[in-house]
C-alpha cells in the first residue's frame, strides 16, 4: 500500500485508484487521498513557535532517515558514542534525540520512554518531521520512508529465550488497544492469529482484542539473522498486565502459562515488553520501514533477572548499529 500520491495520475478502479509506484502496481484508498489534500489544523499537528515539533523538539532538518528507537533517555548517549560525529542533541521531557554520523550513513537516536502510548506520540511526530510541510501544514507529494529499529529491553518466556539471549520481534501482540484507534486497511493486522490466540488463552471479553502485527521482512533478515525470531507481547503495563503478583492478584493468575503454550503453526510466543506493537503497526500505516529487537533481561520460565545488563545491551547496540 502506498501513501501521499496526490501528484500522481490515478486509474479508477470502484472505491480504489490504481497507481504505477516505483515500477510496482499499488492500491490506494479513496479516503488516503483526500486525507492528503487536507490542511492540518494547529490542533491536530502542534508546532512549536521555534519551528520544533511539540513533543520532540525537533526541526525537520534534524532528522535522518534511520532512527534507532530507544526507551531510556540516557540509552541514547550509549547509541551516539559509537557516532563518529555529533550533529544535534535536543531534549524535552523524556525524549532524548541526538543525531550524528557512523561511517558516513547519517543516523538518530531517539527515546520514547515506555509504552504504546509514548509510541503513538513519537512514531506520528517523526512521519511529520519527514512528510508533512510545516509551512503549508499539508502532505508532501513526495513521501519519505524512515527505517525505524528500536532497541529494548524485555522479559524471556520460553526456555530458548534466556537472559542475555538476543530476540528480534518478527510479530508482535499489542494487548493496549492502542492501534485500533486507527483506520486500519484489511490485511494490517493478523486476524486469523488473533482469533486462535483468543482463543486458546480464553482472553477476557472485558480487555482490548488483541492486534497482532509483522515487522519489516528485510530488517528482520538484516538485523536479525543469527538471533532468536519470535513474537513479542506488548503489554500495557509492567506489572499486572505481564502477570506479575506484587500486591495486587492478576485477573487471570494462569494467562501466562496459556500465553507460553500457545503455539500458531510453530510460531511460539517468545518475550514481553511494552512498545513493539505499536513501533510495527504505525510504521505500516504510515509507510516505514520497522522493527523491534530485544535484550533478555528477566526469565519468566526460571524466575531470573538481570539488573546488570549495560554490557550486554552496549553488544545489542553495536550489533545493530553495523547491520541497519
Amino acid at each position: 500500500m502506498s501513501f501521499f500520491v496526490d501528484n500522481l495520475n490515478p486509474i479508477p478502479l470502484g472505491k480504489n485508484k490504481i497507481f504505477i509506484i516505483f515500477g510496482k502496481i499499488q492500491v490506494v484508498h479513496q479516503k488516503q487521498i483526500v486525507m492528503s489534500n487536507r490542511i492540518i489544523p494547529p490542533s491536530e499537528l502542534i508546532i512549536n513557535e521555534d519551528g520544533s515539533i511539540f513533543h520532540l523538539h525537533l526541526k525537520p532538518e534534524q532528522l535522518a532517515d534511520t532512527v534507532i528507537l530507544v526507551g531510556d533517555p540516557d540509552r541514547v548517549n550509549m547509541v551516539a558514542s559509537f557516532f563518529d560525529k555529533i550533529e544535534c542533541d535536543v531534549q524535552s521531557r523524556e525524549f532524548h534525540t541526538i543525531t550524528g554520523t557512523l561511517n558516513g550513513k547519517r543516523i538518530s537516536c531517539v527515546s520514547h520512554g515506555i509504552g504504546t502510548d509514548n509510541i503513538d506520540i513519537v512514531v506520528t511526530e517523526l512521519d511529520a518531521l519527514k512528510n508533512i510541510d510545516f509551512q503549508t501544514r499539508c502532505v508532501k507529494a513526495q513521501h519519505t520512508t524512515l527505517t525505524l529499529v528500536r532497541i529494548g529491553t524485555s522479559g524471556g518466556l520460553q526456555d530458548f529465550t534466556p537472559v542475555g539471549s538476543y530476540v528480534v520481534s518478527k510479530r508482535s501482540i499489542g494487548f493496549d488497544g492502542m492501534l485500533r484507534f486507527y483506520d486500519l486497511p484489511k490485511g494490517t493486522t493478523d486476524e486469523d492469529f488473533e482469533s486462535k490466540f483468543c482463543e486458546h488463552t480464553q482472553w477476557n471479553p472485558k480487555l482490548c482484542v488483541p492486534y497482532v502485527v509483522s515487522a519489516d521482512e528485510s530488517l528482520v533478515e538484516r538485523i536479525g539473522k543469527d538471533m532468536v525470531m519470535g513474537v513479542t507481547i506488548s503489554a500495557p503495563g509492567f506489572y499486572g498486565p505481564q502477570g506479575r503478583h506484587v500486591r495486587i492478584s492478576p485477573a487471570d493468575p494462569n494467562l501466562n502459562q496459556k500465553i507460553m503454550s500457545f503455539d500458531y503453526h510453530g510460531e511460539k510466543i517468545t518475550n514481553y515488553e511494552m512498545e513493539s506493537s505499536a513501533v510495527a503497526g504505525l510504521a505500516k500505516l504510515l509507510g516505514h520501514k520497522a522493527m523491534t529487537v530485544c535484550c533478555i533481561i528477566a526469565g519468566r520460565v526460571d524466575k531470573s533477572m538481570n539488573t546488570s545488563y549495560k554490557g550486554t545491551m552496549e553488544g545489542l547496540i553495536k550489533t545493530v548499529l553495523e547491520r541497519i
